[in-house]
């Protein structure tokens, strides 16, 4: 595993660096810009889930960043497309952009039960599905894919998931496929089984289309979530990675806990891994 940097010791390093706030607050100007580096650090709306579009909406705005993933408790999918496009705008009026949506199971076995979900996605003007898959159906997936021009991002759930719980399991999968289908990593799961994300991210190289990200105490525990810096992951390392790669597509914060009131820790999280970008660009 590569080596780790703790919030409290990288923070030391990068304090004062940009003018970062302790609530990781940037100027207005820089807000529709990337990160030091280049890196898009977004957010999966799925970490405001227990609120609906227009909370959800107010709050990922305090975090100074326009780049969104969304779940669909924020855009139904069973909507008429009028209501999906109109959903849709309330994110761009607020300055948001939709990079993607999902994480969207596609278990139908069938192009017309499939359709559904790319019909969705036109609607909203998603790019980009984050999915769960079959083995079995990715052919015809992959079908949508040329004839929509939408990508997909198979999302590795962990040891539970019996389709694909590594980005291994992915990226084997999608290797013959379009270049338009590839990997979601959500590296909480990813470390959990036990590999190297790093090494993985390594190995994804294009067919890395997004990534998920969150912190863990212990690697061996689902449970033990924690906010981005409080944890194991080796951000800096990460983020080195990515941008030796030359990565384009998003850095989405899925934070799964304190689903009541998640905005103080997704405000730690987004101060230190600015922090760490921070530190990395100055270096």
């Amino acid at each position: 595993m590569a080596s780790q940097t703790t919030r409290r010791n990288f923070l030391g390093s990068a304090a004062g660096i940009a003018g970062l706030s302790a609530a990781g607050v940037r100027p207005a100007a820089a807000a529709f810009e990337p990160e030091p580096w280049g890196i898009k650090l977004g957010v999966c709306t799925y970490s405001v889930r227990n609120f609906d579009r227009a909370k959800a909406i107010a709050m990922i705005k305090t975090l100074d960043t326009p780049w969104i993933s969304i779940k669909d408790v924020h855009l139904k999918q069973d909507e008429p497309a009028a209501a999906i496009e109109a959903g849709a705008k309330e994110f761009r009026d607020a300055g948001l952009r939709i990079m993607s949506g999902g994480n969207v199971s596609m278990t139908e076995t069938d192009l017309a039960g499939l359709r559904k979900h790319f019909e969705y996605a036109k609607a909203a003007g998603m790019p980009m599905m984050v999915c769960a898959p079959l083995h079995e159906n990715l052919h015809l997936i992959e079908q949508l894919v040329k004839e929509y021009n939408i990508r997909i991002a198979i999302h590795n759930h962990g040891p539970e998931d019996k389709n694909f719980p590594t980005p291994q399991s992915v990226l084997e999968a999608v290797r013959t496929l379009d270049p338009r289908c590839g990997l979601c990593m959500d590296v909480g799961h990813t470390a959990r089984t036990g590999v190297d994300v790093v090494e993985w991210i390594v190995q994804a190289g294009p067919r890395l289309l997004d990534m998920h990200v969150k912190d863990l105490a212990d690697f061996r525990s689902k449970d033990s979530q924690v906010d981005c810096g409080a944890g194991r992951m080796p951000f800096p390392q990460i983020f080195k990675q990515l941008k030796k790669m030359g990565y384009k597509g998003c850095v989405n914060m899925e934070y799964e806990i304190n689903g009541n009131d998640p905005l103080p820790g997704m405000q730690r999280s987004f101060a230190y891994m600015r922090g760490v970008l921070a530190g990395l660009a100055s270096a």
